[in-house]
């Protein structure tokens, strides 16, 4: 068996919607039927017994070792603790070759399950050890090392059940929410809107207490220290009992409390003063830790933190009671667990020497002995939830103190004896917290969890003025199809420009933001997608998605609100990526329609038979659009009164039930008067397009009538030069159906003489290379072959000998030149024309070819 072509698909995809990993396997000959494979499936069970049950997708087949793959990547990784539950096992049309698909919610991880799902098969084949344990435990640990925490994961939920996008940024916890304009970022718990001078405030737990002291906020006495000596005058200024912490410090690190003696507060400080370089003694104050969650001025969680403690059994030691509470599966070494482990180490042996014990005591049934003084998750302590019996003014101070600092998200620690009572007189507020850990709220060790990941959501993304819930989305149109995207793509962008929106777009010739440029080449695919959704300019985004895109990648976009397929006729790029037939590759081109969002639409060409069959897996809104108003599809779309768009009377109509709106091809300088058939299709899609937006008329008609098909507004795309009195159309088509469209086109502009330059890529099959001149030779008189500067793995002259092959027996094509160079090829033909003349030119290298032209209309 053989694994190869190993890649993640991380967005919506030909498979589904998940995130997944893909990879090409191979079988050598028993290996695509386990049956032919004597005892293979008993080893397999020996070293994976919850493999499953090895059914494959399609029931009929044989199972194989791809499809053993598949099943042991995904059960190792359900095993391994990873929520995935989607494979698929598909053959190719290859003997022998399957491609095989795994949800992952962890790419590092998924990719790691198909490494360790290959080395099982392979032990079953060979018969020799697998570490089952080895390989869980290594998923286990990579999982909970890269997977976010439980902070930031329970933001991310929210969102994710508001319909909020979600990418993740870094390996870290940095996430944005939203797209474009509308996007806001979360690092932990620290949003967008948390100030970084609040948070340097909190992060100066002296400085903090000043401003809490001066707004009448109860805090305990203290102060910065410079040496050991220095702490000990300190404590007696303040009366002992005292706390020593360090004045910049998180997560309790260097805490000590309740410090009765000279000799403890002198340790205290040698701990503090090794981790951190300032230190502070303040106040002790007897009672509980309580931990207040405030959340846009509001208290929304409450918490009683008890210090890491164990309870005697009269039998075990302290070491192995601990042994026994770390255990508990809830409990981990970091911070993925709703508890932490409890950590065995000095500081806990030595609170343990103060109450008599050491690690080897066996305290009696019932004895509490508490392991640490402060009572933070990270070491051990454990959580109450309390919300509901926090006093009104104790609430209002702790709400008094995150506005004082300036925290839109604040983890205020409250030491007192009662929640249950206004803070003065018994108790202050000893730290404001920037980032605070949420576990403890959503996961308490007692009582039920809150949902603070929801009200950090409703506070990044309040509801709009008319109360609908704000999801961070901008609008947002993919494109598809075989022939048009880049047109219809320009198109739309300007229509949502007149409209008012600043666009990004991403086409097979760069990314644009505003009409600049901003990356160039081929940027139809979804790292540009989501390029564009990231910038911090972009109000609507207008993307060209091509197949190869969602075949590497799936989509760089979860929904979008229009899908548009313009057509896919003969199709393009068939046998490459095993797609092989036009229903394959209608399958890949409607990922898009699939996942338009519920209140979208889709726009799809009614006279395209496969592209109208595209509209039963939509989950929104159809718009069919087709010249001719009696197709039956658009026909029977019109009689049920749903929207549709057709030429008629010189004019485009846009027409739902009895409404209609024209638009005369006058005003549409594209079509050139409705005489160039295909982009009067271009133009009805985008129009269509912007119907199902919601934009105004005057701006569809305002976009329309601005729109000239030049090199400048959409290069490469029936641009229309005078070269001496003779025309010039100079196009990117390379395939049959986009050149048939070009002939028609042609054929509709008067001419003394017709003649072509044409090259093709090699990465196509030979009937489509070949097949391009057969319907070109119909139309010109004369035509230049030339071969360009890629020949995509094809032999030199190959490409030329197929396009010659295809005018054997051209009806008007009688001379032909073969030229070895793009320009030169161009140079040729333009040597040639005459006043009246009419030179088709099929440009390979669209940028240059275009100034090379440009250069030589100008002599």
């Amino acid at each position: 068996m053989d694994v190869s072509h190993i890649r993640a698909l991380r967005g919506p995809n030909l498979w589904s919607r998940r995130t997944a990993i893909q990879a090409v396997v191979t079988c050598w000959d028993a290996e695509c039927s386990i049956e032919r494979l004597p005892g293979f499936e008993a080893r397999l069970r020996e070293r994976f017994p919850d493999v499953g049950h090895l059914v494959p997708h399609a029931a009929l087949d044989p199972v194989s070792l791809a499809h053993v793959l598949e099943f042991a990547a995904l059960g190792l990784q359900a095993q391994a603790g990873c929520p995935v539950s989607f494979s698929r096992t598909a053959r190719t049309v290859e003997e022998g070759v399957y491609q095989v698909i795994v949800e992952y919610t962890e790419e590092q991880v998924g990719r790691l399950a198909f490494e360790h799902a290959r080395k099982l098969c392979q032990a079953a084949l060979d018969d020799t050890p697998f570490d089952l344990a080895g390989a869980l435990e290594e998923l286990r640990e990579l999982d909970e090392d890269i997977r976010l925490g439980p902070s930031t994961a329970s933001i991310v939920s929210a969102a994710m059940a508001r319909g909020i996008p979600v990418r993740r940024l870094t390996q870290g916890s940095l996430v944005q929410f939203g797209w474009g304009s509308r996007q806001k970022r979360i690092q932990a718990a620290e949003t967008s809107f948390t100030s970084a001078i609040a948070e340097a405030i909190a992060q100066d737990k002296e400085l903090t207490k000043n401003l809490l002291r001066a707004a009448g906020v109860p805090v305990p006495a203290g102060r910065p220290v410079e040496d050991e000596d220095d702490a000990w005058r300190a404590a007696q200024e303040v009366g002992m009992p005292v706390v020593v912490k360090p004045q910049n410090g998180n997560q309790g690190k260097g805490i000590s409390v309740n410090l009765g003696s000279e000799e403890r507060v002198r340790q205290a400080y040698r701990h503090a003063a090794g981790l951190f370089d300032e230190v502070l003694v303040e106040q002790y104050l007897p009672g509980h830790d309580w931990r207040l969650l405030v959340v846009n001025n509001k208290l929304v969680a409450a918490a009683r933190r008890d210090p890491p403690t164990i309870v005697g059994d009269g039998t075990h030691t302290v070491r192995q009671l601990v042994e026994i509470v770390n255990s508990d599966p809830r409990r981990s070494d970091g911070h993925s667990t709703s508890l932490t482990k409890i950590r065995f180490d000095e500081v806990a042996q030595g609170r343990l020497a103060e109450q008599g014990y050491s690690a080897d005591s066996v305290p009696q049934l019932g004895a509490r002995v508490v392991l640490r003084d402060n009572a933070n998750l990270s070491t051990g302590g454990t959580a109450t939830d309390v919300t509901d019996d926090v006093h009104p003014e104790l609430a209002a101070a702790a709400i008094a103190a995150a506005q004082t600092v300036g925290l839109d998200i604040a983890g205020i620690d409250v030491v007192c004896e009662t929640i249950l009572r206004p803070l003065d007189g018994q108790g202050g507020i000893v730290e404001v917290n920037a980032a605070p850990g949420l576990r403890m709220h959503l996961d308490p060790s007692f009582g039920k969890g809150r949902a603070v990941g929801e009200a950090i959501i409703d506070m990044m993304f309040r509801s709009g003025p008319d109360g609908a819930p704000d999801n961070g989305r901008i609008p947002l149109v993919a494109i598809a199809g075989t022939n048009g995207k880049t047109t219809t793509s320009r198109l739309i962008a300007r229509i949502l420009e007149a409209g008012g929106r600043r666009v990004g777009l991403t086409s097979t010739d760069g990314i644009y933001v505003q009409g600049s440029r901003i990356d160039t080449g081929d940027c139809s695919g979804p790292r540009s997608a989501r390029n564009v959704l990231m910038h911090p300019d972009v109000d609507a985004a207008v993307l060209e998605t091509a197949r190869g895109g969602v075949l590497r990648e799936g989509l760089g976009f979860d929904m979008c609100d229009v899908a548009v397929v313009t057509n896919i006729g003969q199709g393009d790029h068939l046998g490459l990526n095993y797609i092989t037939t036009v229903n394959e590759l209608a399958v890949v081109k409607r990922v898009i329609v699939e996942n338009v969002a519920p209140g979208g639409t889709a726009v799809l060409n009614a006279a395209d038979p496969v592209v109208a069959a595209m509209a039963s897996h939509c989950p929104g809104d159809v718009i069919f659009f087709a010249r001719d108003k009696s197709n039956p599809v658009l026909a029977t779309h019109r009689a049920q009164n749903r929207r549709v768009v057709y030429a008629e009377s010189g004019a485009v109509i846009c027409q739902e039930g009895g409404r209609k709106h024209a638009i005369p091809f006058s005003r549409i300088p594209l079509t050139h008067g409705g005489l160039i058939s295909f982009q009067v299709d271009n133009a009805m899609a985008a129009v269509a397009a912007g119907w199902a937006l919601g934009l105004p008329w005057e701006a569809i008609e305002q976009a329309l009538a601005g729109f000239v098909s030049d090199a400048a507004t959409a290069p490469g795309r029936f641009n229309v030069f005078d070269y001496k009195g003779a025309t010039l159309i100079v196009d990117y088509g390379h395939n049959p159906d986009a050149i048939g469209a070009l002939v028609r086109a042609v054929e509709a502009m008067p001419a003394v003489r017709r003649s072509v330059v044409i090259s093709a890529p090699g990465d196509r099959r030979d009937e489509d290379i070949r097949r391009q001149t057969e319907i070109l030779g119909q139309t010109f008189d004369e035509a230049v072959l030339y071969q360009d500067a890629c020949q995509r793995g094809r032999k030199d002259g190959e490409v030329i000998a197929l396009l010659r092959r295809g005018l054997a027996g051209a009806e008007r094509t009688r001379h032909i030149d073969e030229i070895n160079g793009e320009f030169l090829a161009i140079d040729t033909a333009l040597a040639r024309l005459r006043p009246g003349d009419l030179c088709l030119i099929l440009i390979d290298r669209v940028d240059e070819a275009l100034a090379h032209i440009a250069l030589a209309c100008s002599r």
